[in-house]
């Protein structure tokens, strides 16, 4: 599938800020199943430094500094990117999951796509005991990985409430998982958090997710999402794959990678200093519209 993206993000202080200096991760990359044909991310007001490169991840970096009083910042990413569909994958067709726990912590190979980087805790994902033993259910002796991740994954999506006000950015795994609510990033943190503490490899993706009208009505402007999922490593012949507990299916067309890492704060669309007295707020638009719609 063929996509124009679309990502508008405003942000409005309650005060002039006089300095920041910020890192964005607001461009896609080229991705197994995903091409990108063009993208551009366009600034205003015109920083004062940017810098465009790539994280150890392969994630792609905007690093920015405004050294002037600015009231408002506007940031518009417009990219064109093509994702392969993907042939189904028979779950029962991959390796048991005691072989892929065994397989994660023998690899010698320390590139960005190596599995040691996706065992164990990172910033915002702690090993849980609770949540392990909540992931432990779906995988029983012998089952193959991407089954019971699967399994895991639908019993995510129908266990747990999707409620905006259960939880905010700074929401550990432990929280979202007692209250058995919050959105997509506390849902993949959740999974990742009981995948990992069982000893398997887990990956935390942010991007894009297009978004159907109901039947009938037209498509409202700016109604995509971003969005997030988990990505489970299958060893080394099936890699790398898609899950997204938020709506209970595998990763698909209808989902953009935007950036990868071992938690939302390796793939957050933005981070960094400001300098600022007060408030300050923020709209997010995003379009993901199929070339020819």
């Amino acid at each position: 599938m063929l996509y124009d993206i679309k990502l508008v993000t405003e942000y409005r202080y309650a005060s002039p800020v006089p300095f920041a200096r910020q890192v964005l991760r607001l461009l896609p990359v080229e991705r197994p199943g995903q091409r990108v044909i063009a993208a551009d991310l366009a600034i205003r007001p015109a920083p004062t430094e940017r810098t465009d490169s790539l994280d150890f991840f392969g994630n792609r970096i905007t690093t920015v500094a405004f050294a002037f009083p600015h009231s408002e910042l506007r940031l518009e990413t417009r990219a064109r990117v093509l994702v392969e569909k993907a042939e189904p994958r028979a779950t029962q067709k991959t390796p048991p999951f005691e072989q892929i726990r065994r397989s994660a912590v023998a690899e010698t190979d320390l590139g960005p796509k190596s599995p040691v980087h996706f065992l164990f805790a990172s910033r915002l994902i702690a090993l849980d005991e609770a949540i392990g033993d909540y992931a432990q259910k779906s995988f029983p002796p012998g089952r193959p990985i991407l089954e019971g991740a699967f399994e895991l994954t639908k019993r995510i999506k129908a266990e747990f409430k999707y409620d905006p006000e259960a939880t905010d950015v700074s929401t550990l795994p432990a929280d979202a998982f007692a209250k058995r609510a919050g959105v997509c990033q506390d849902f993949a943190h959740v999974m990742i958090a009981g995948l990992r503490t069982i000893g398997l490899p887990a990956a935390y993706v942010s991007g894009f997710l297009r978004t159907e009208p109901p039947p009938g009505q037209p498509r409202l402007e700016g109604a995509d999402a971003t969005h997030a999922w988990v990505a489970v490593w299958c060893g080394r012949e099936a890699g790398w794959i898609g899950l997204d507990p938020t709506n209970g299916v595998a990763a698909a067309e209808d989902h953009v990678v935007l950036a990868v890492g071992r938690d939302y704060s390796d793939a957050a669309p933005a981070d960094g200093i400001i300098v600022i007295s007060g408030d300050h707020s923020i709209d997010v638009a995003v379009d993901v519209i199929p070339v020819g719609a």
